[in-house]
Parts: structure tokens; C-alpha cells; sequence
């Protein structure tokens, strides 16, 4: 979005949210058609979509979404009922809006597309039943020339009057005083325009840049005055607005407000503001010019406007309770800022050599012995560690953002597929890194739709075998040993074992007489071009994607796995780092290398005794309190070829990922330490074992232990049932 100006930058990333929030009603409502929080939002996003659009001159999307609008306050008023074939047309309405707005932003000055606004047509015929081949401008020309004025129309007191004074500088920041006119026509009919000019300059004076325009605006219409104040919501800063209503009471609400003292005017100015009788301008006028006098009407504010008939008990108590409502909203939003996600990124870089200058700093104090410097060291490592924790929170987003974009998909696909699926969603509350979060959306829809696909049956098939007709897929998050895991879940009919074996064998990925277990079967379904489906689809069966799924996965050093039961259902589990950025390691040696563990994965520290410990060095494990623990000597795996004696004292640190256990033999434990992840060249990413490399203090560089790949390394080399046997 780099090559448009800030103000669109900030409406597309609005439009963007409005859309999403949409989405997610129009879904919502396909479980309680009557809700009517949900219909009040979509129709807000889409009222507030044509507001934003007019005011950029965004005529095609103005149009458009007038049409939608419409259609929706009669939804919202009870005139129309909500059902599966409206959302669809909304869902596909709120698709089309976003393409609309895309070509607007980035193809200003061009025509809307021969196919852009046959889709235009065809959804507002869906929408309201009638034929929409007229009415809509195309052309610039066409959309110059569409504002309606009728002269002829009754009586200047049926009429809104709207007084618009442009500043001097309105064009400058970016106002087009015609978008106001084109926009007002999209709320009711525009009786006249009369153009004034304050006194000009000379002509050797005037400045092209400058705005000399003002508007007097004889406007019919039923909206209220919150509506239109609305469309000039932009344009305060660079414009003096007046709204005069007609038939207006406004002298009635303007003398009471009079009457009252000014702390009552306060409040009562409040209320008249938010039901639209009133606008703030004209509220801050009479305050200001109000003189502190006593007033004997000493009444409720209630009771004053119903005694002198302006309004009715039921409006205030409503106009109350919205006003409260909106106090609420706009402290919740208060207490939030846009920030560039480059620039919470650049700020973690300069966070993580922060901390690599820390660890100098400490190094330097201990090795010259610098006793009066050390409670200053002291107390700035635990700065550093609150600054280095708070820049990671600031990019942390709750998952369930992410979760909630599959109610749509699967929507959709359940649709395509015949089938009936819900989605249900649990843990949306956990949180992870934002760049995690990007990178795993895509091995989540393609995870997502396999469910759908493979694992869902049909309606008349789950029936036949004794299930809901409709079935469910959850995606569920929860943080585990610092880590956090995603499970995709289904009730399908789940994994055939003997299938996957039989194309494996077929693929030659598996010999025929090879022995696996149930999780080794299950894993075979990641292997590139394995699929179990007959036919394939334009969803999946091709046998491309899980392979892609599992190296994405591991690329973020997280893990995936699959459990099933035929008949039952299949859950995936995924293992993620909550950041990529910093973590909490664990340092340790090995034949003079240092080496970095996570610190989330590391469970104990034991000394590595035989006397203590049954230890088998053939088979690599340890009876440790009875269970056999595969180690693994990092010394002995990194250094193949270097002969090494042990020390007398060895340490066994013990990790753990998911459910799996491993002991890692060290010669020297040096504790913990601030890891800041350094990513691999291109020559070294796929070295075994290594997940990364940190830069200490001393200016050395260890080494960040793949802990998952460790430990898989280490199980296969022990045989568990010979281990077993050998500790009974």
C-alpha cells in the first residue's frame, strides 16, 4: 500500500476491518437469523463503507453499497426477512465491495471494468429482486452529471438547509467539496445548490491551491441529523458545517437549554446531541456565551424535557442508554493506536542487540571483578528483560483473529461439498507472535479443507452410520511449556491405516514387510504425493499440499502430528514458538562448543552417573526414576569424527517436546541466557540438529539446538522393548 497517500492507506485498512467484522455477522446469523446486534453491524459497515467511499469520490463503491444498504434497514426495520439465500448474496456483496475498492484505490482515473460492473448489476438484481441495467453512472462523464436537482419540490420547511464554508486550506489536505453533494444525494433528494464565495483576492493574489467555495444546500430527506452529520465526518477539521432540520423544534431546545444552569446544560446538551436534535457546535455556543445565573427549574433532566412536551419518556431513556453505550465504545477504542508493523519489527532488532550488548556488559563486569559496578548491571539486565518482554507483547495477537476466518470457508465449501459443517472455535484468547500468525495461515486452510473434504462425510452417509447429520471440525489453541498449540479436530470418518500403508507401499515410501507403528502410519500421510482419495478435487486429492504443510510447519520450528480413529474423527497438533525473535535458552558445552536450548523445553538437570542411573551406552538410554529415557551425547552426534574422551562429570539435561523425552549429554551446564535467534545462511539452514545461532556476549556465536529433531534422533536408537526387559 506504499504507492497511495496515508489518508486511503488508513481508509483500506478500515474498509479491511468493516469487511471482516461483516463477514463475521452475516455468519453469525446463520445460527440466530434474529439477532440483532449482528444486523445493526453489518449494516454499519456498510453504511460507513459508502460514507468513506463518497468522500474520496469513490463513486462506483458509493453506488453500490447504497444499494446494499438499502436493502439491509429494511432487514433491520423488519420489512424483510434474513435467510440462507440473502446472506449468500451479502457474503458474495461484501466480496465485490472489497474488489471495488481496490480497483478505486489503485486504478483512480480508470473506468470500472466491463466485468466489475456486470457483478454490480447482477448482485443488486439478487439483492432486491428487480432489474438494475439503469440507474448506475459508469462513465466520468455520467457521474458528473447525475445530482438531481428538483426545484419544483414542496415547501423550503420540508428541507434539510446545510451551510458548508470551506477553509482556506480544504483542498490541500485532500477535500473535494463536490464528493459531499454526490454522496448526500445517495440519503435523499437534493432540492438546490446555491454557491457563495467569501470576499476574493485579487486576481494577482488568489493562490490556485487555495479554496474560496462555500455551499448553501437545500436537501429532502427522511434520515436524521446524526446521518447527515455523518457524512461530513471527514471533513471537520477543513470546514464550518451547519445543520438546520426542518420543521425544526430547534428554538424549542434552544431556549430550554437557555433556561438551565450550565452544569445541567452540560448533560442536557449530551442527550440532544446524541438523539440528533442538536449539533456540538451549536451546544459549545450556548455555553460559552451562558452567564451564571440561578435558575429555579431544578427538575430531573427527564422530567424538564416531557413537562414542556419535547420529548417522550421512552425517547430519553433510549437516547440514555445509547449515549452510555457509545461512551463505552469509544473509551474501549480509545486506549488503542495504529502502529506499522516495519516499525514494531525494527524496534524488536534493536530490543535483541539490546540485549547482546547486556550480556557484554555483564561479561565485562564479572571478568575484571567490578564489584561497585555490579548492582547497576544487575538492575539493567532485569530492564532489559521487562524492555525485551514488553516489545514481544506489543506483537502479539490472539489466534483466534485467524480462527475465525475459517467460518467463511467452511461455510462456503460445506456449501460447494453438499455437506452440513459447523465450525467451533476454543482458545481464541491464546496469543503468538503476528509474524507467526501470517505464516501459518496458510497450513491452516489447507488443513482446514481437508477436514472438509476427506474427513466430513455426507449428510445420508453419517446418518447411515449413527451420527449428527451435521458435522463438526473445532480448531482449538492452548500455551503449553511456552509454546503454543493448535489442534484441528473433526468427527469424519478419520484415517484408514490399512489404506495409507497400501499407498506408501505403492509409492515405494514403505517396504512390504516393514513393521510400523500407529503414529509412524499416520506420519506417512506428510510424505510429498501420498493421498488416499480416489478422485480428486479442486479441493484436494492430488497428493500435494500435507508435504508442504509439514515444511512450512518445521520452517517456523514448530511440529506437526496426527492421531485417528476410523470412523471417529482425526486431530492434527500442531506445536508452535510463541516468538522468532528472542527467547529464554538454556546455554550449555559440549567438547568446548556452547550450545543454546530453549528454555521452555528443558525440564531438569541431573548429574550423568551410573551409579546413580542404570545407564545403557549401547542402546543410549537411562532409567531415570524408572522410565527409559533415550540421551543423546551432543559432543559425540556434532563431532563425528573427533575422538573424544568424557569428562568425569557429565550433566544429562532433560528436554521435552509435545509429548516426547530426551536427555541431552553436556560436559558443563552455564545456565540461562537471553537468546536472540539469528536466522542460518542458505549454506547452513538445513543443517541437522540446529535450529539457528545467537551471538553471546564475548561476541562468540552458539549454536540454537532443533530440539525436536534431537529427540526424534535419539528414540530411534533405542528399541523400547528391549530397553524395558533389560531394566526389569
Amino acid at each position: 500500500m506504499s504507492d497511495i497517500n496515508p489518508a486511503l492507506e488508513t481508509f483500506s485498512q478500515e474498509v479491511d476491518e468493516l469487511l471482516s467484522a461483516m463477514e463475521e455477522a452475516l455468519l453469525g446469523l446463520e445460527g440466530m437469523p434474529d439477532d440483532a446486534d449482528c444486523i445493526n453491524s453489518i449494516f454499519r459497515a456498510m453504511h460507513t463503507i459508502k460514507g468513506s467511499s463518497g468522500l474520496f469520490g469513490f463513486d462506483d463503491v458509493v453506488a453500490f453499497a447504497h444499494e446494499a444498504e438499502t436493502v439491509l434497514d429494511r432487514v433491520r426495520n423488519g420489512e424483510r426477512a434474513i435467510d440462507a439465500e440473502l446472506i449468500a448474496v451479502l457474503l458474495a456483496c461484501k466480496d465485490h465491495t472489497a474488489q471495488l475498492i481496490q480497483h478505486a484505490l489503485f486504478n483512480e482515473d480508470e473506468a470500472l471494468p466491463e466485468v466489475l460492473q456486470q457483478q454490480s448489476l447482477d448482485l443488486i438484481t439478487r439483492l432486491t429482486g428487480q432489474s438494475a441495467t439503469a440507474g448506475m453512472p459508469t462513465t466520468q462523464e455520467e457521474k458528473a452529471d447525475h445530482f438531481e436537482v428538483d426545484v419544483n419540490t414542496t415547501d423550503s420547511s420540508d428541507n434539510w438547509v446545510i451551510s458548508l464554508a470551506f477553509k482556506q486550506n480544504a483542498l490541500r489536505n485532500g477535500m473535494d467539496p463536490l464528493s459531499f453533494i454526490r454522496y448526500l444525494q445517495t440519503l435523499g433528494k437534493i432540492i438546490e445548490v446555491i454557491i457563495t464565495m467569501p470576499t476574493l483576492p485579487r486576481i494577482e493574489e488568489m493562490n490556485p491551491e487555495d479554496c474560496y467555495l462555500n455551499f448553501k444546500i437545500a436537501f429532502n430527506s427522511s434520515v436524521d441529523k446524526k446521518t447527515i452529520e455523518d457524512v461530513f465526518e471527514f471533513a471537520e477539521d477543513d470546514c464550518v458545517i451547519t445543520i438546520l432540520p426542518p420543521h425544526s423544534r430547534q428554538e424549542h431546545y434552544l431556549k430550554l437549554l437557555a433556561d438551565l444552569p450550565e452544569d445541567q446544560v452540560k448533560r442536557l446538551g449530551e442527550m440532544l446531541v446524541e438523539i440528533g436534535a442538536l449539533t456540538e457546535k451549536e451546544v459549545s455556543i450556548i455555553l460559552h456565551e451562558q452567564h451564571n445565573e440561578e435558575h429555579a427549574d431544578k427538575r430531573p433532566l427527564g422530567e424538564i424535557l416531557v413537562a414542556k412536551n419535547i420529548l417522550q419518556q421512552p425517547v430519553i431513556e433510549q437516547a440514555l442508554k445509547k449515549q452510555e453505550s457509545v461512551k463505552q465504545k469509544v473509551n474501549k477504542e480509545s486506549n488503542y493506536i495504529r502502529v506499522d508493523a516495519a516499525k514494531l519489527g525494527y524496534l524488536i532488532n534493536l530490543v535483541g542487540e539490546l540485549v547482546i550488548s547486556g550480556a557484554a556488559m555483564r561479561l565485562m563486569v564479572d571478568k575484571h571483578g567490578l564489584s561497585d559496578v555490579d548492582d547497576v548491571a544487575s538492575t539493567m539486565s532485569h530492564l532489559v528483560e521487562d524492555i525485551r518482554d514488553t516489545a514481544l507483547q506489543l506483537r502479539m495477537v490472539q489466534i483466534g483473529e485467524t480462527f475465525t476466518r475459517f467460518q467463511r470457508v467452511v461455510h462456503d465449501v460445506s456449501k460447494e461439498l453438499g455437506k452440513q459443517i459447523q465450525l467451533q472455535i476454543t482458545g481464541g484468547e491464546a496469543e503468538l507472535d503476528k509474524t507467526v500468525v501470517e505464516k501459518i495461515n496458510d497450513p491452516l486452510t489447507h488443513l482446514v479443507r481437508n477436514s472438509l473434504d476427506h474427513g466430513i462425510e455426507t449428510p445420508a452417509v453419517r446418518l447411515r452410520a449413527g451420527k449428527p447429520e451435521k458435522g463438526t471440525i473445532q480448531l482449538n489453541a492452548y500455551h503449553d511449556s511456552g509454546r503454543i498449540v493448535i489442534q484441528i479436530s473433526d468427527d469424519g470418518q478419520g484415517l484408514d491405516p490399512d489404506k495409507i500403508v497400501a499407498k506408501a507401499i505403492a509409492k515405494g515410501l514403505v517396504k512390504p514387510d516393514q513393521i510400523l507403528s500407529k503414529h509412524e502410519i499416520y506420519n506417512l500421510i506428510f510424505e510429498p504425493g501420498l493421498s488416499t482419495k480416489e478422485e480428486a478435487s479442486n479441493l484436494s486429492g492430488r497428493g500435494v499440499g500435507m508435504d508442504v504443510v509439514r515444511r512450512n510447519i518445521e520452517a517456523l520450528r514448530g511440529n506437526v502430528s496426527v492421531d485417528s480413529e476410523l470412523g471417529q474423527g482425526t486431530t492434527v497438533t500442531i506445536h508452535l514458538p510463541l516468538t522468532l525473535a528472542i527467547i529464554d535458552g538454556f546455554m550449555v558445552e559440549a567438547q568446548k562448543e556452547r550450545y543454546i536450548i530453549p528454555l521452555s523445553m528443558v525440564e531438569e538437570c541431573v548429574e550423568m552417573s551410573s551409579d546413580e542411573w542404570q545407564i545403557d551406552d549401547i542402546q543410549h538410554y537411562v532409567n531415570l526414576r524408572g522410565q527409559v529415557l533415550p540421551y543423546l551425547r551432543l559432543g559425540d552426534f556434532f563431532h563425528k569424527n573427533k575422538k573424544h574422551t568424557h569428562t568425569q562429570r557429565e550433566s544429562l539435561v532433560v528436554v521435552r517436546f509435545g509429548d516426547a523425552k530426551a536427555g541431552f549429554v553436556v560436559d558443563e551446564l552455564h545456565g540461562e541466557n537471553q537468546t536472540v535467534i539469528k536466522p542460518l545462511g542458505k549454506l547452513f539452514e538445513n543443517l541437522n540438529g540446529i535450529g539457528g545461532a545467537t551471538v553471546l556476549g564475548s561476541g562468540d556465536v552458539a549454536l540454537i539446538l532443533d530440539v525436536q529433531g534431537l529427540i526424534q534422533h535419539a528414540k530411534k536408537r533405542v528399541n523400547p522393548a528391549l530397553a524395558l526387559s533389560s531394566m526389569a
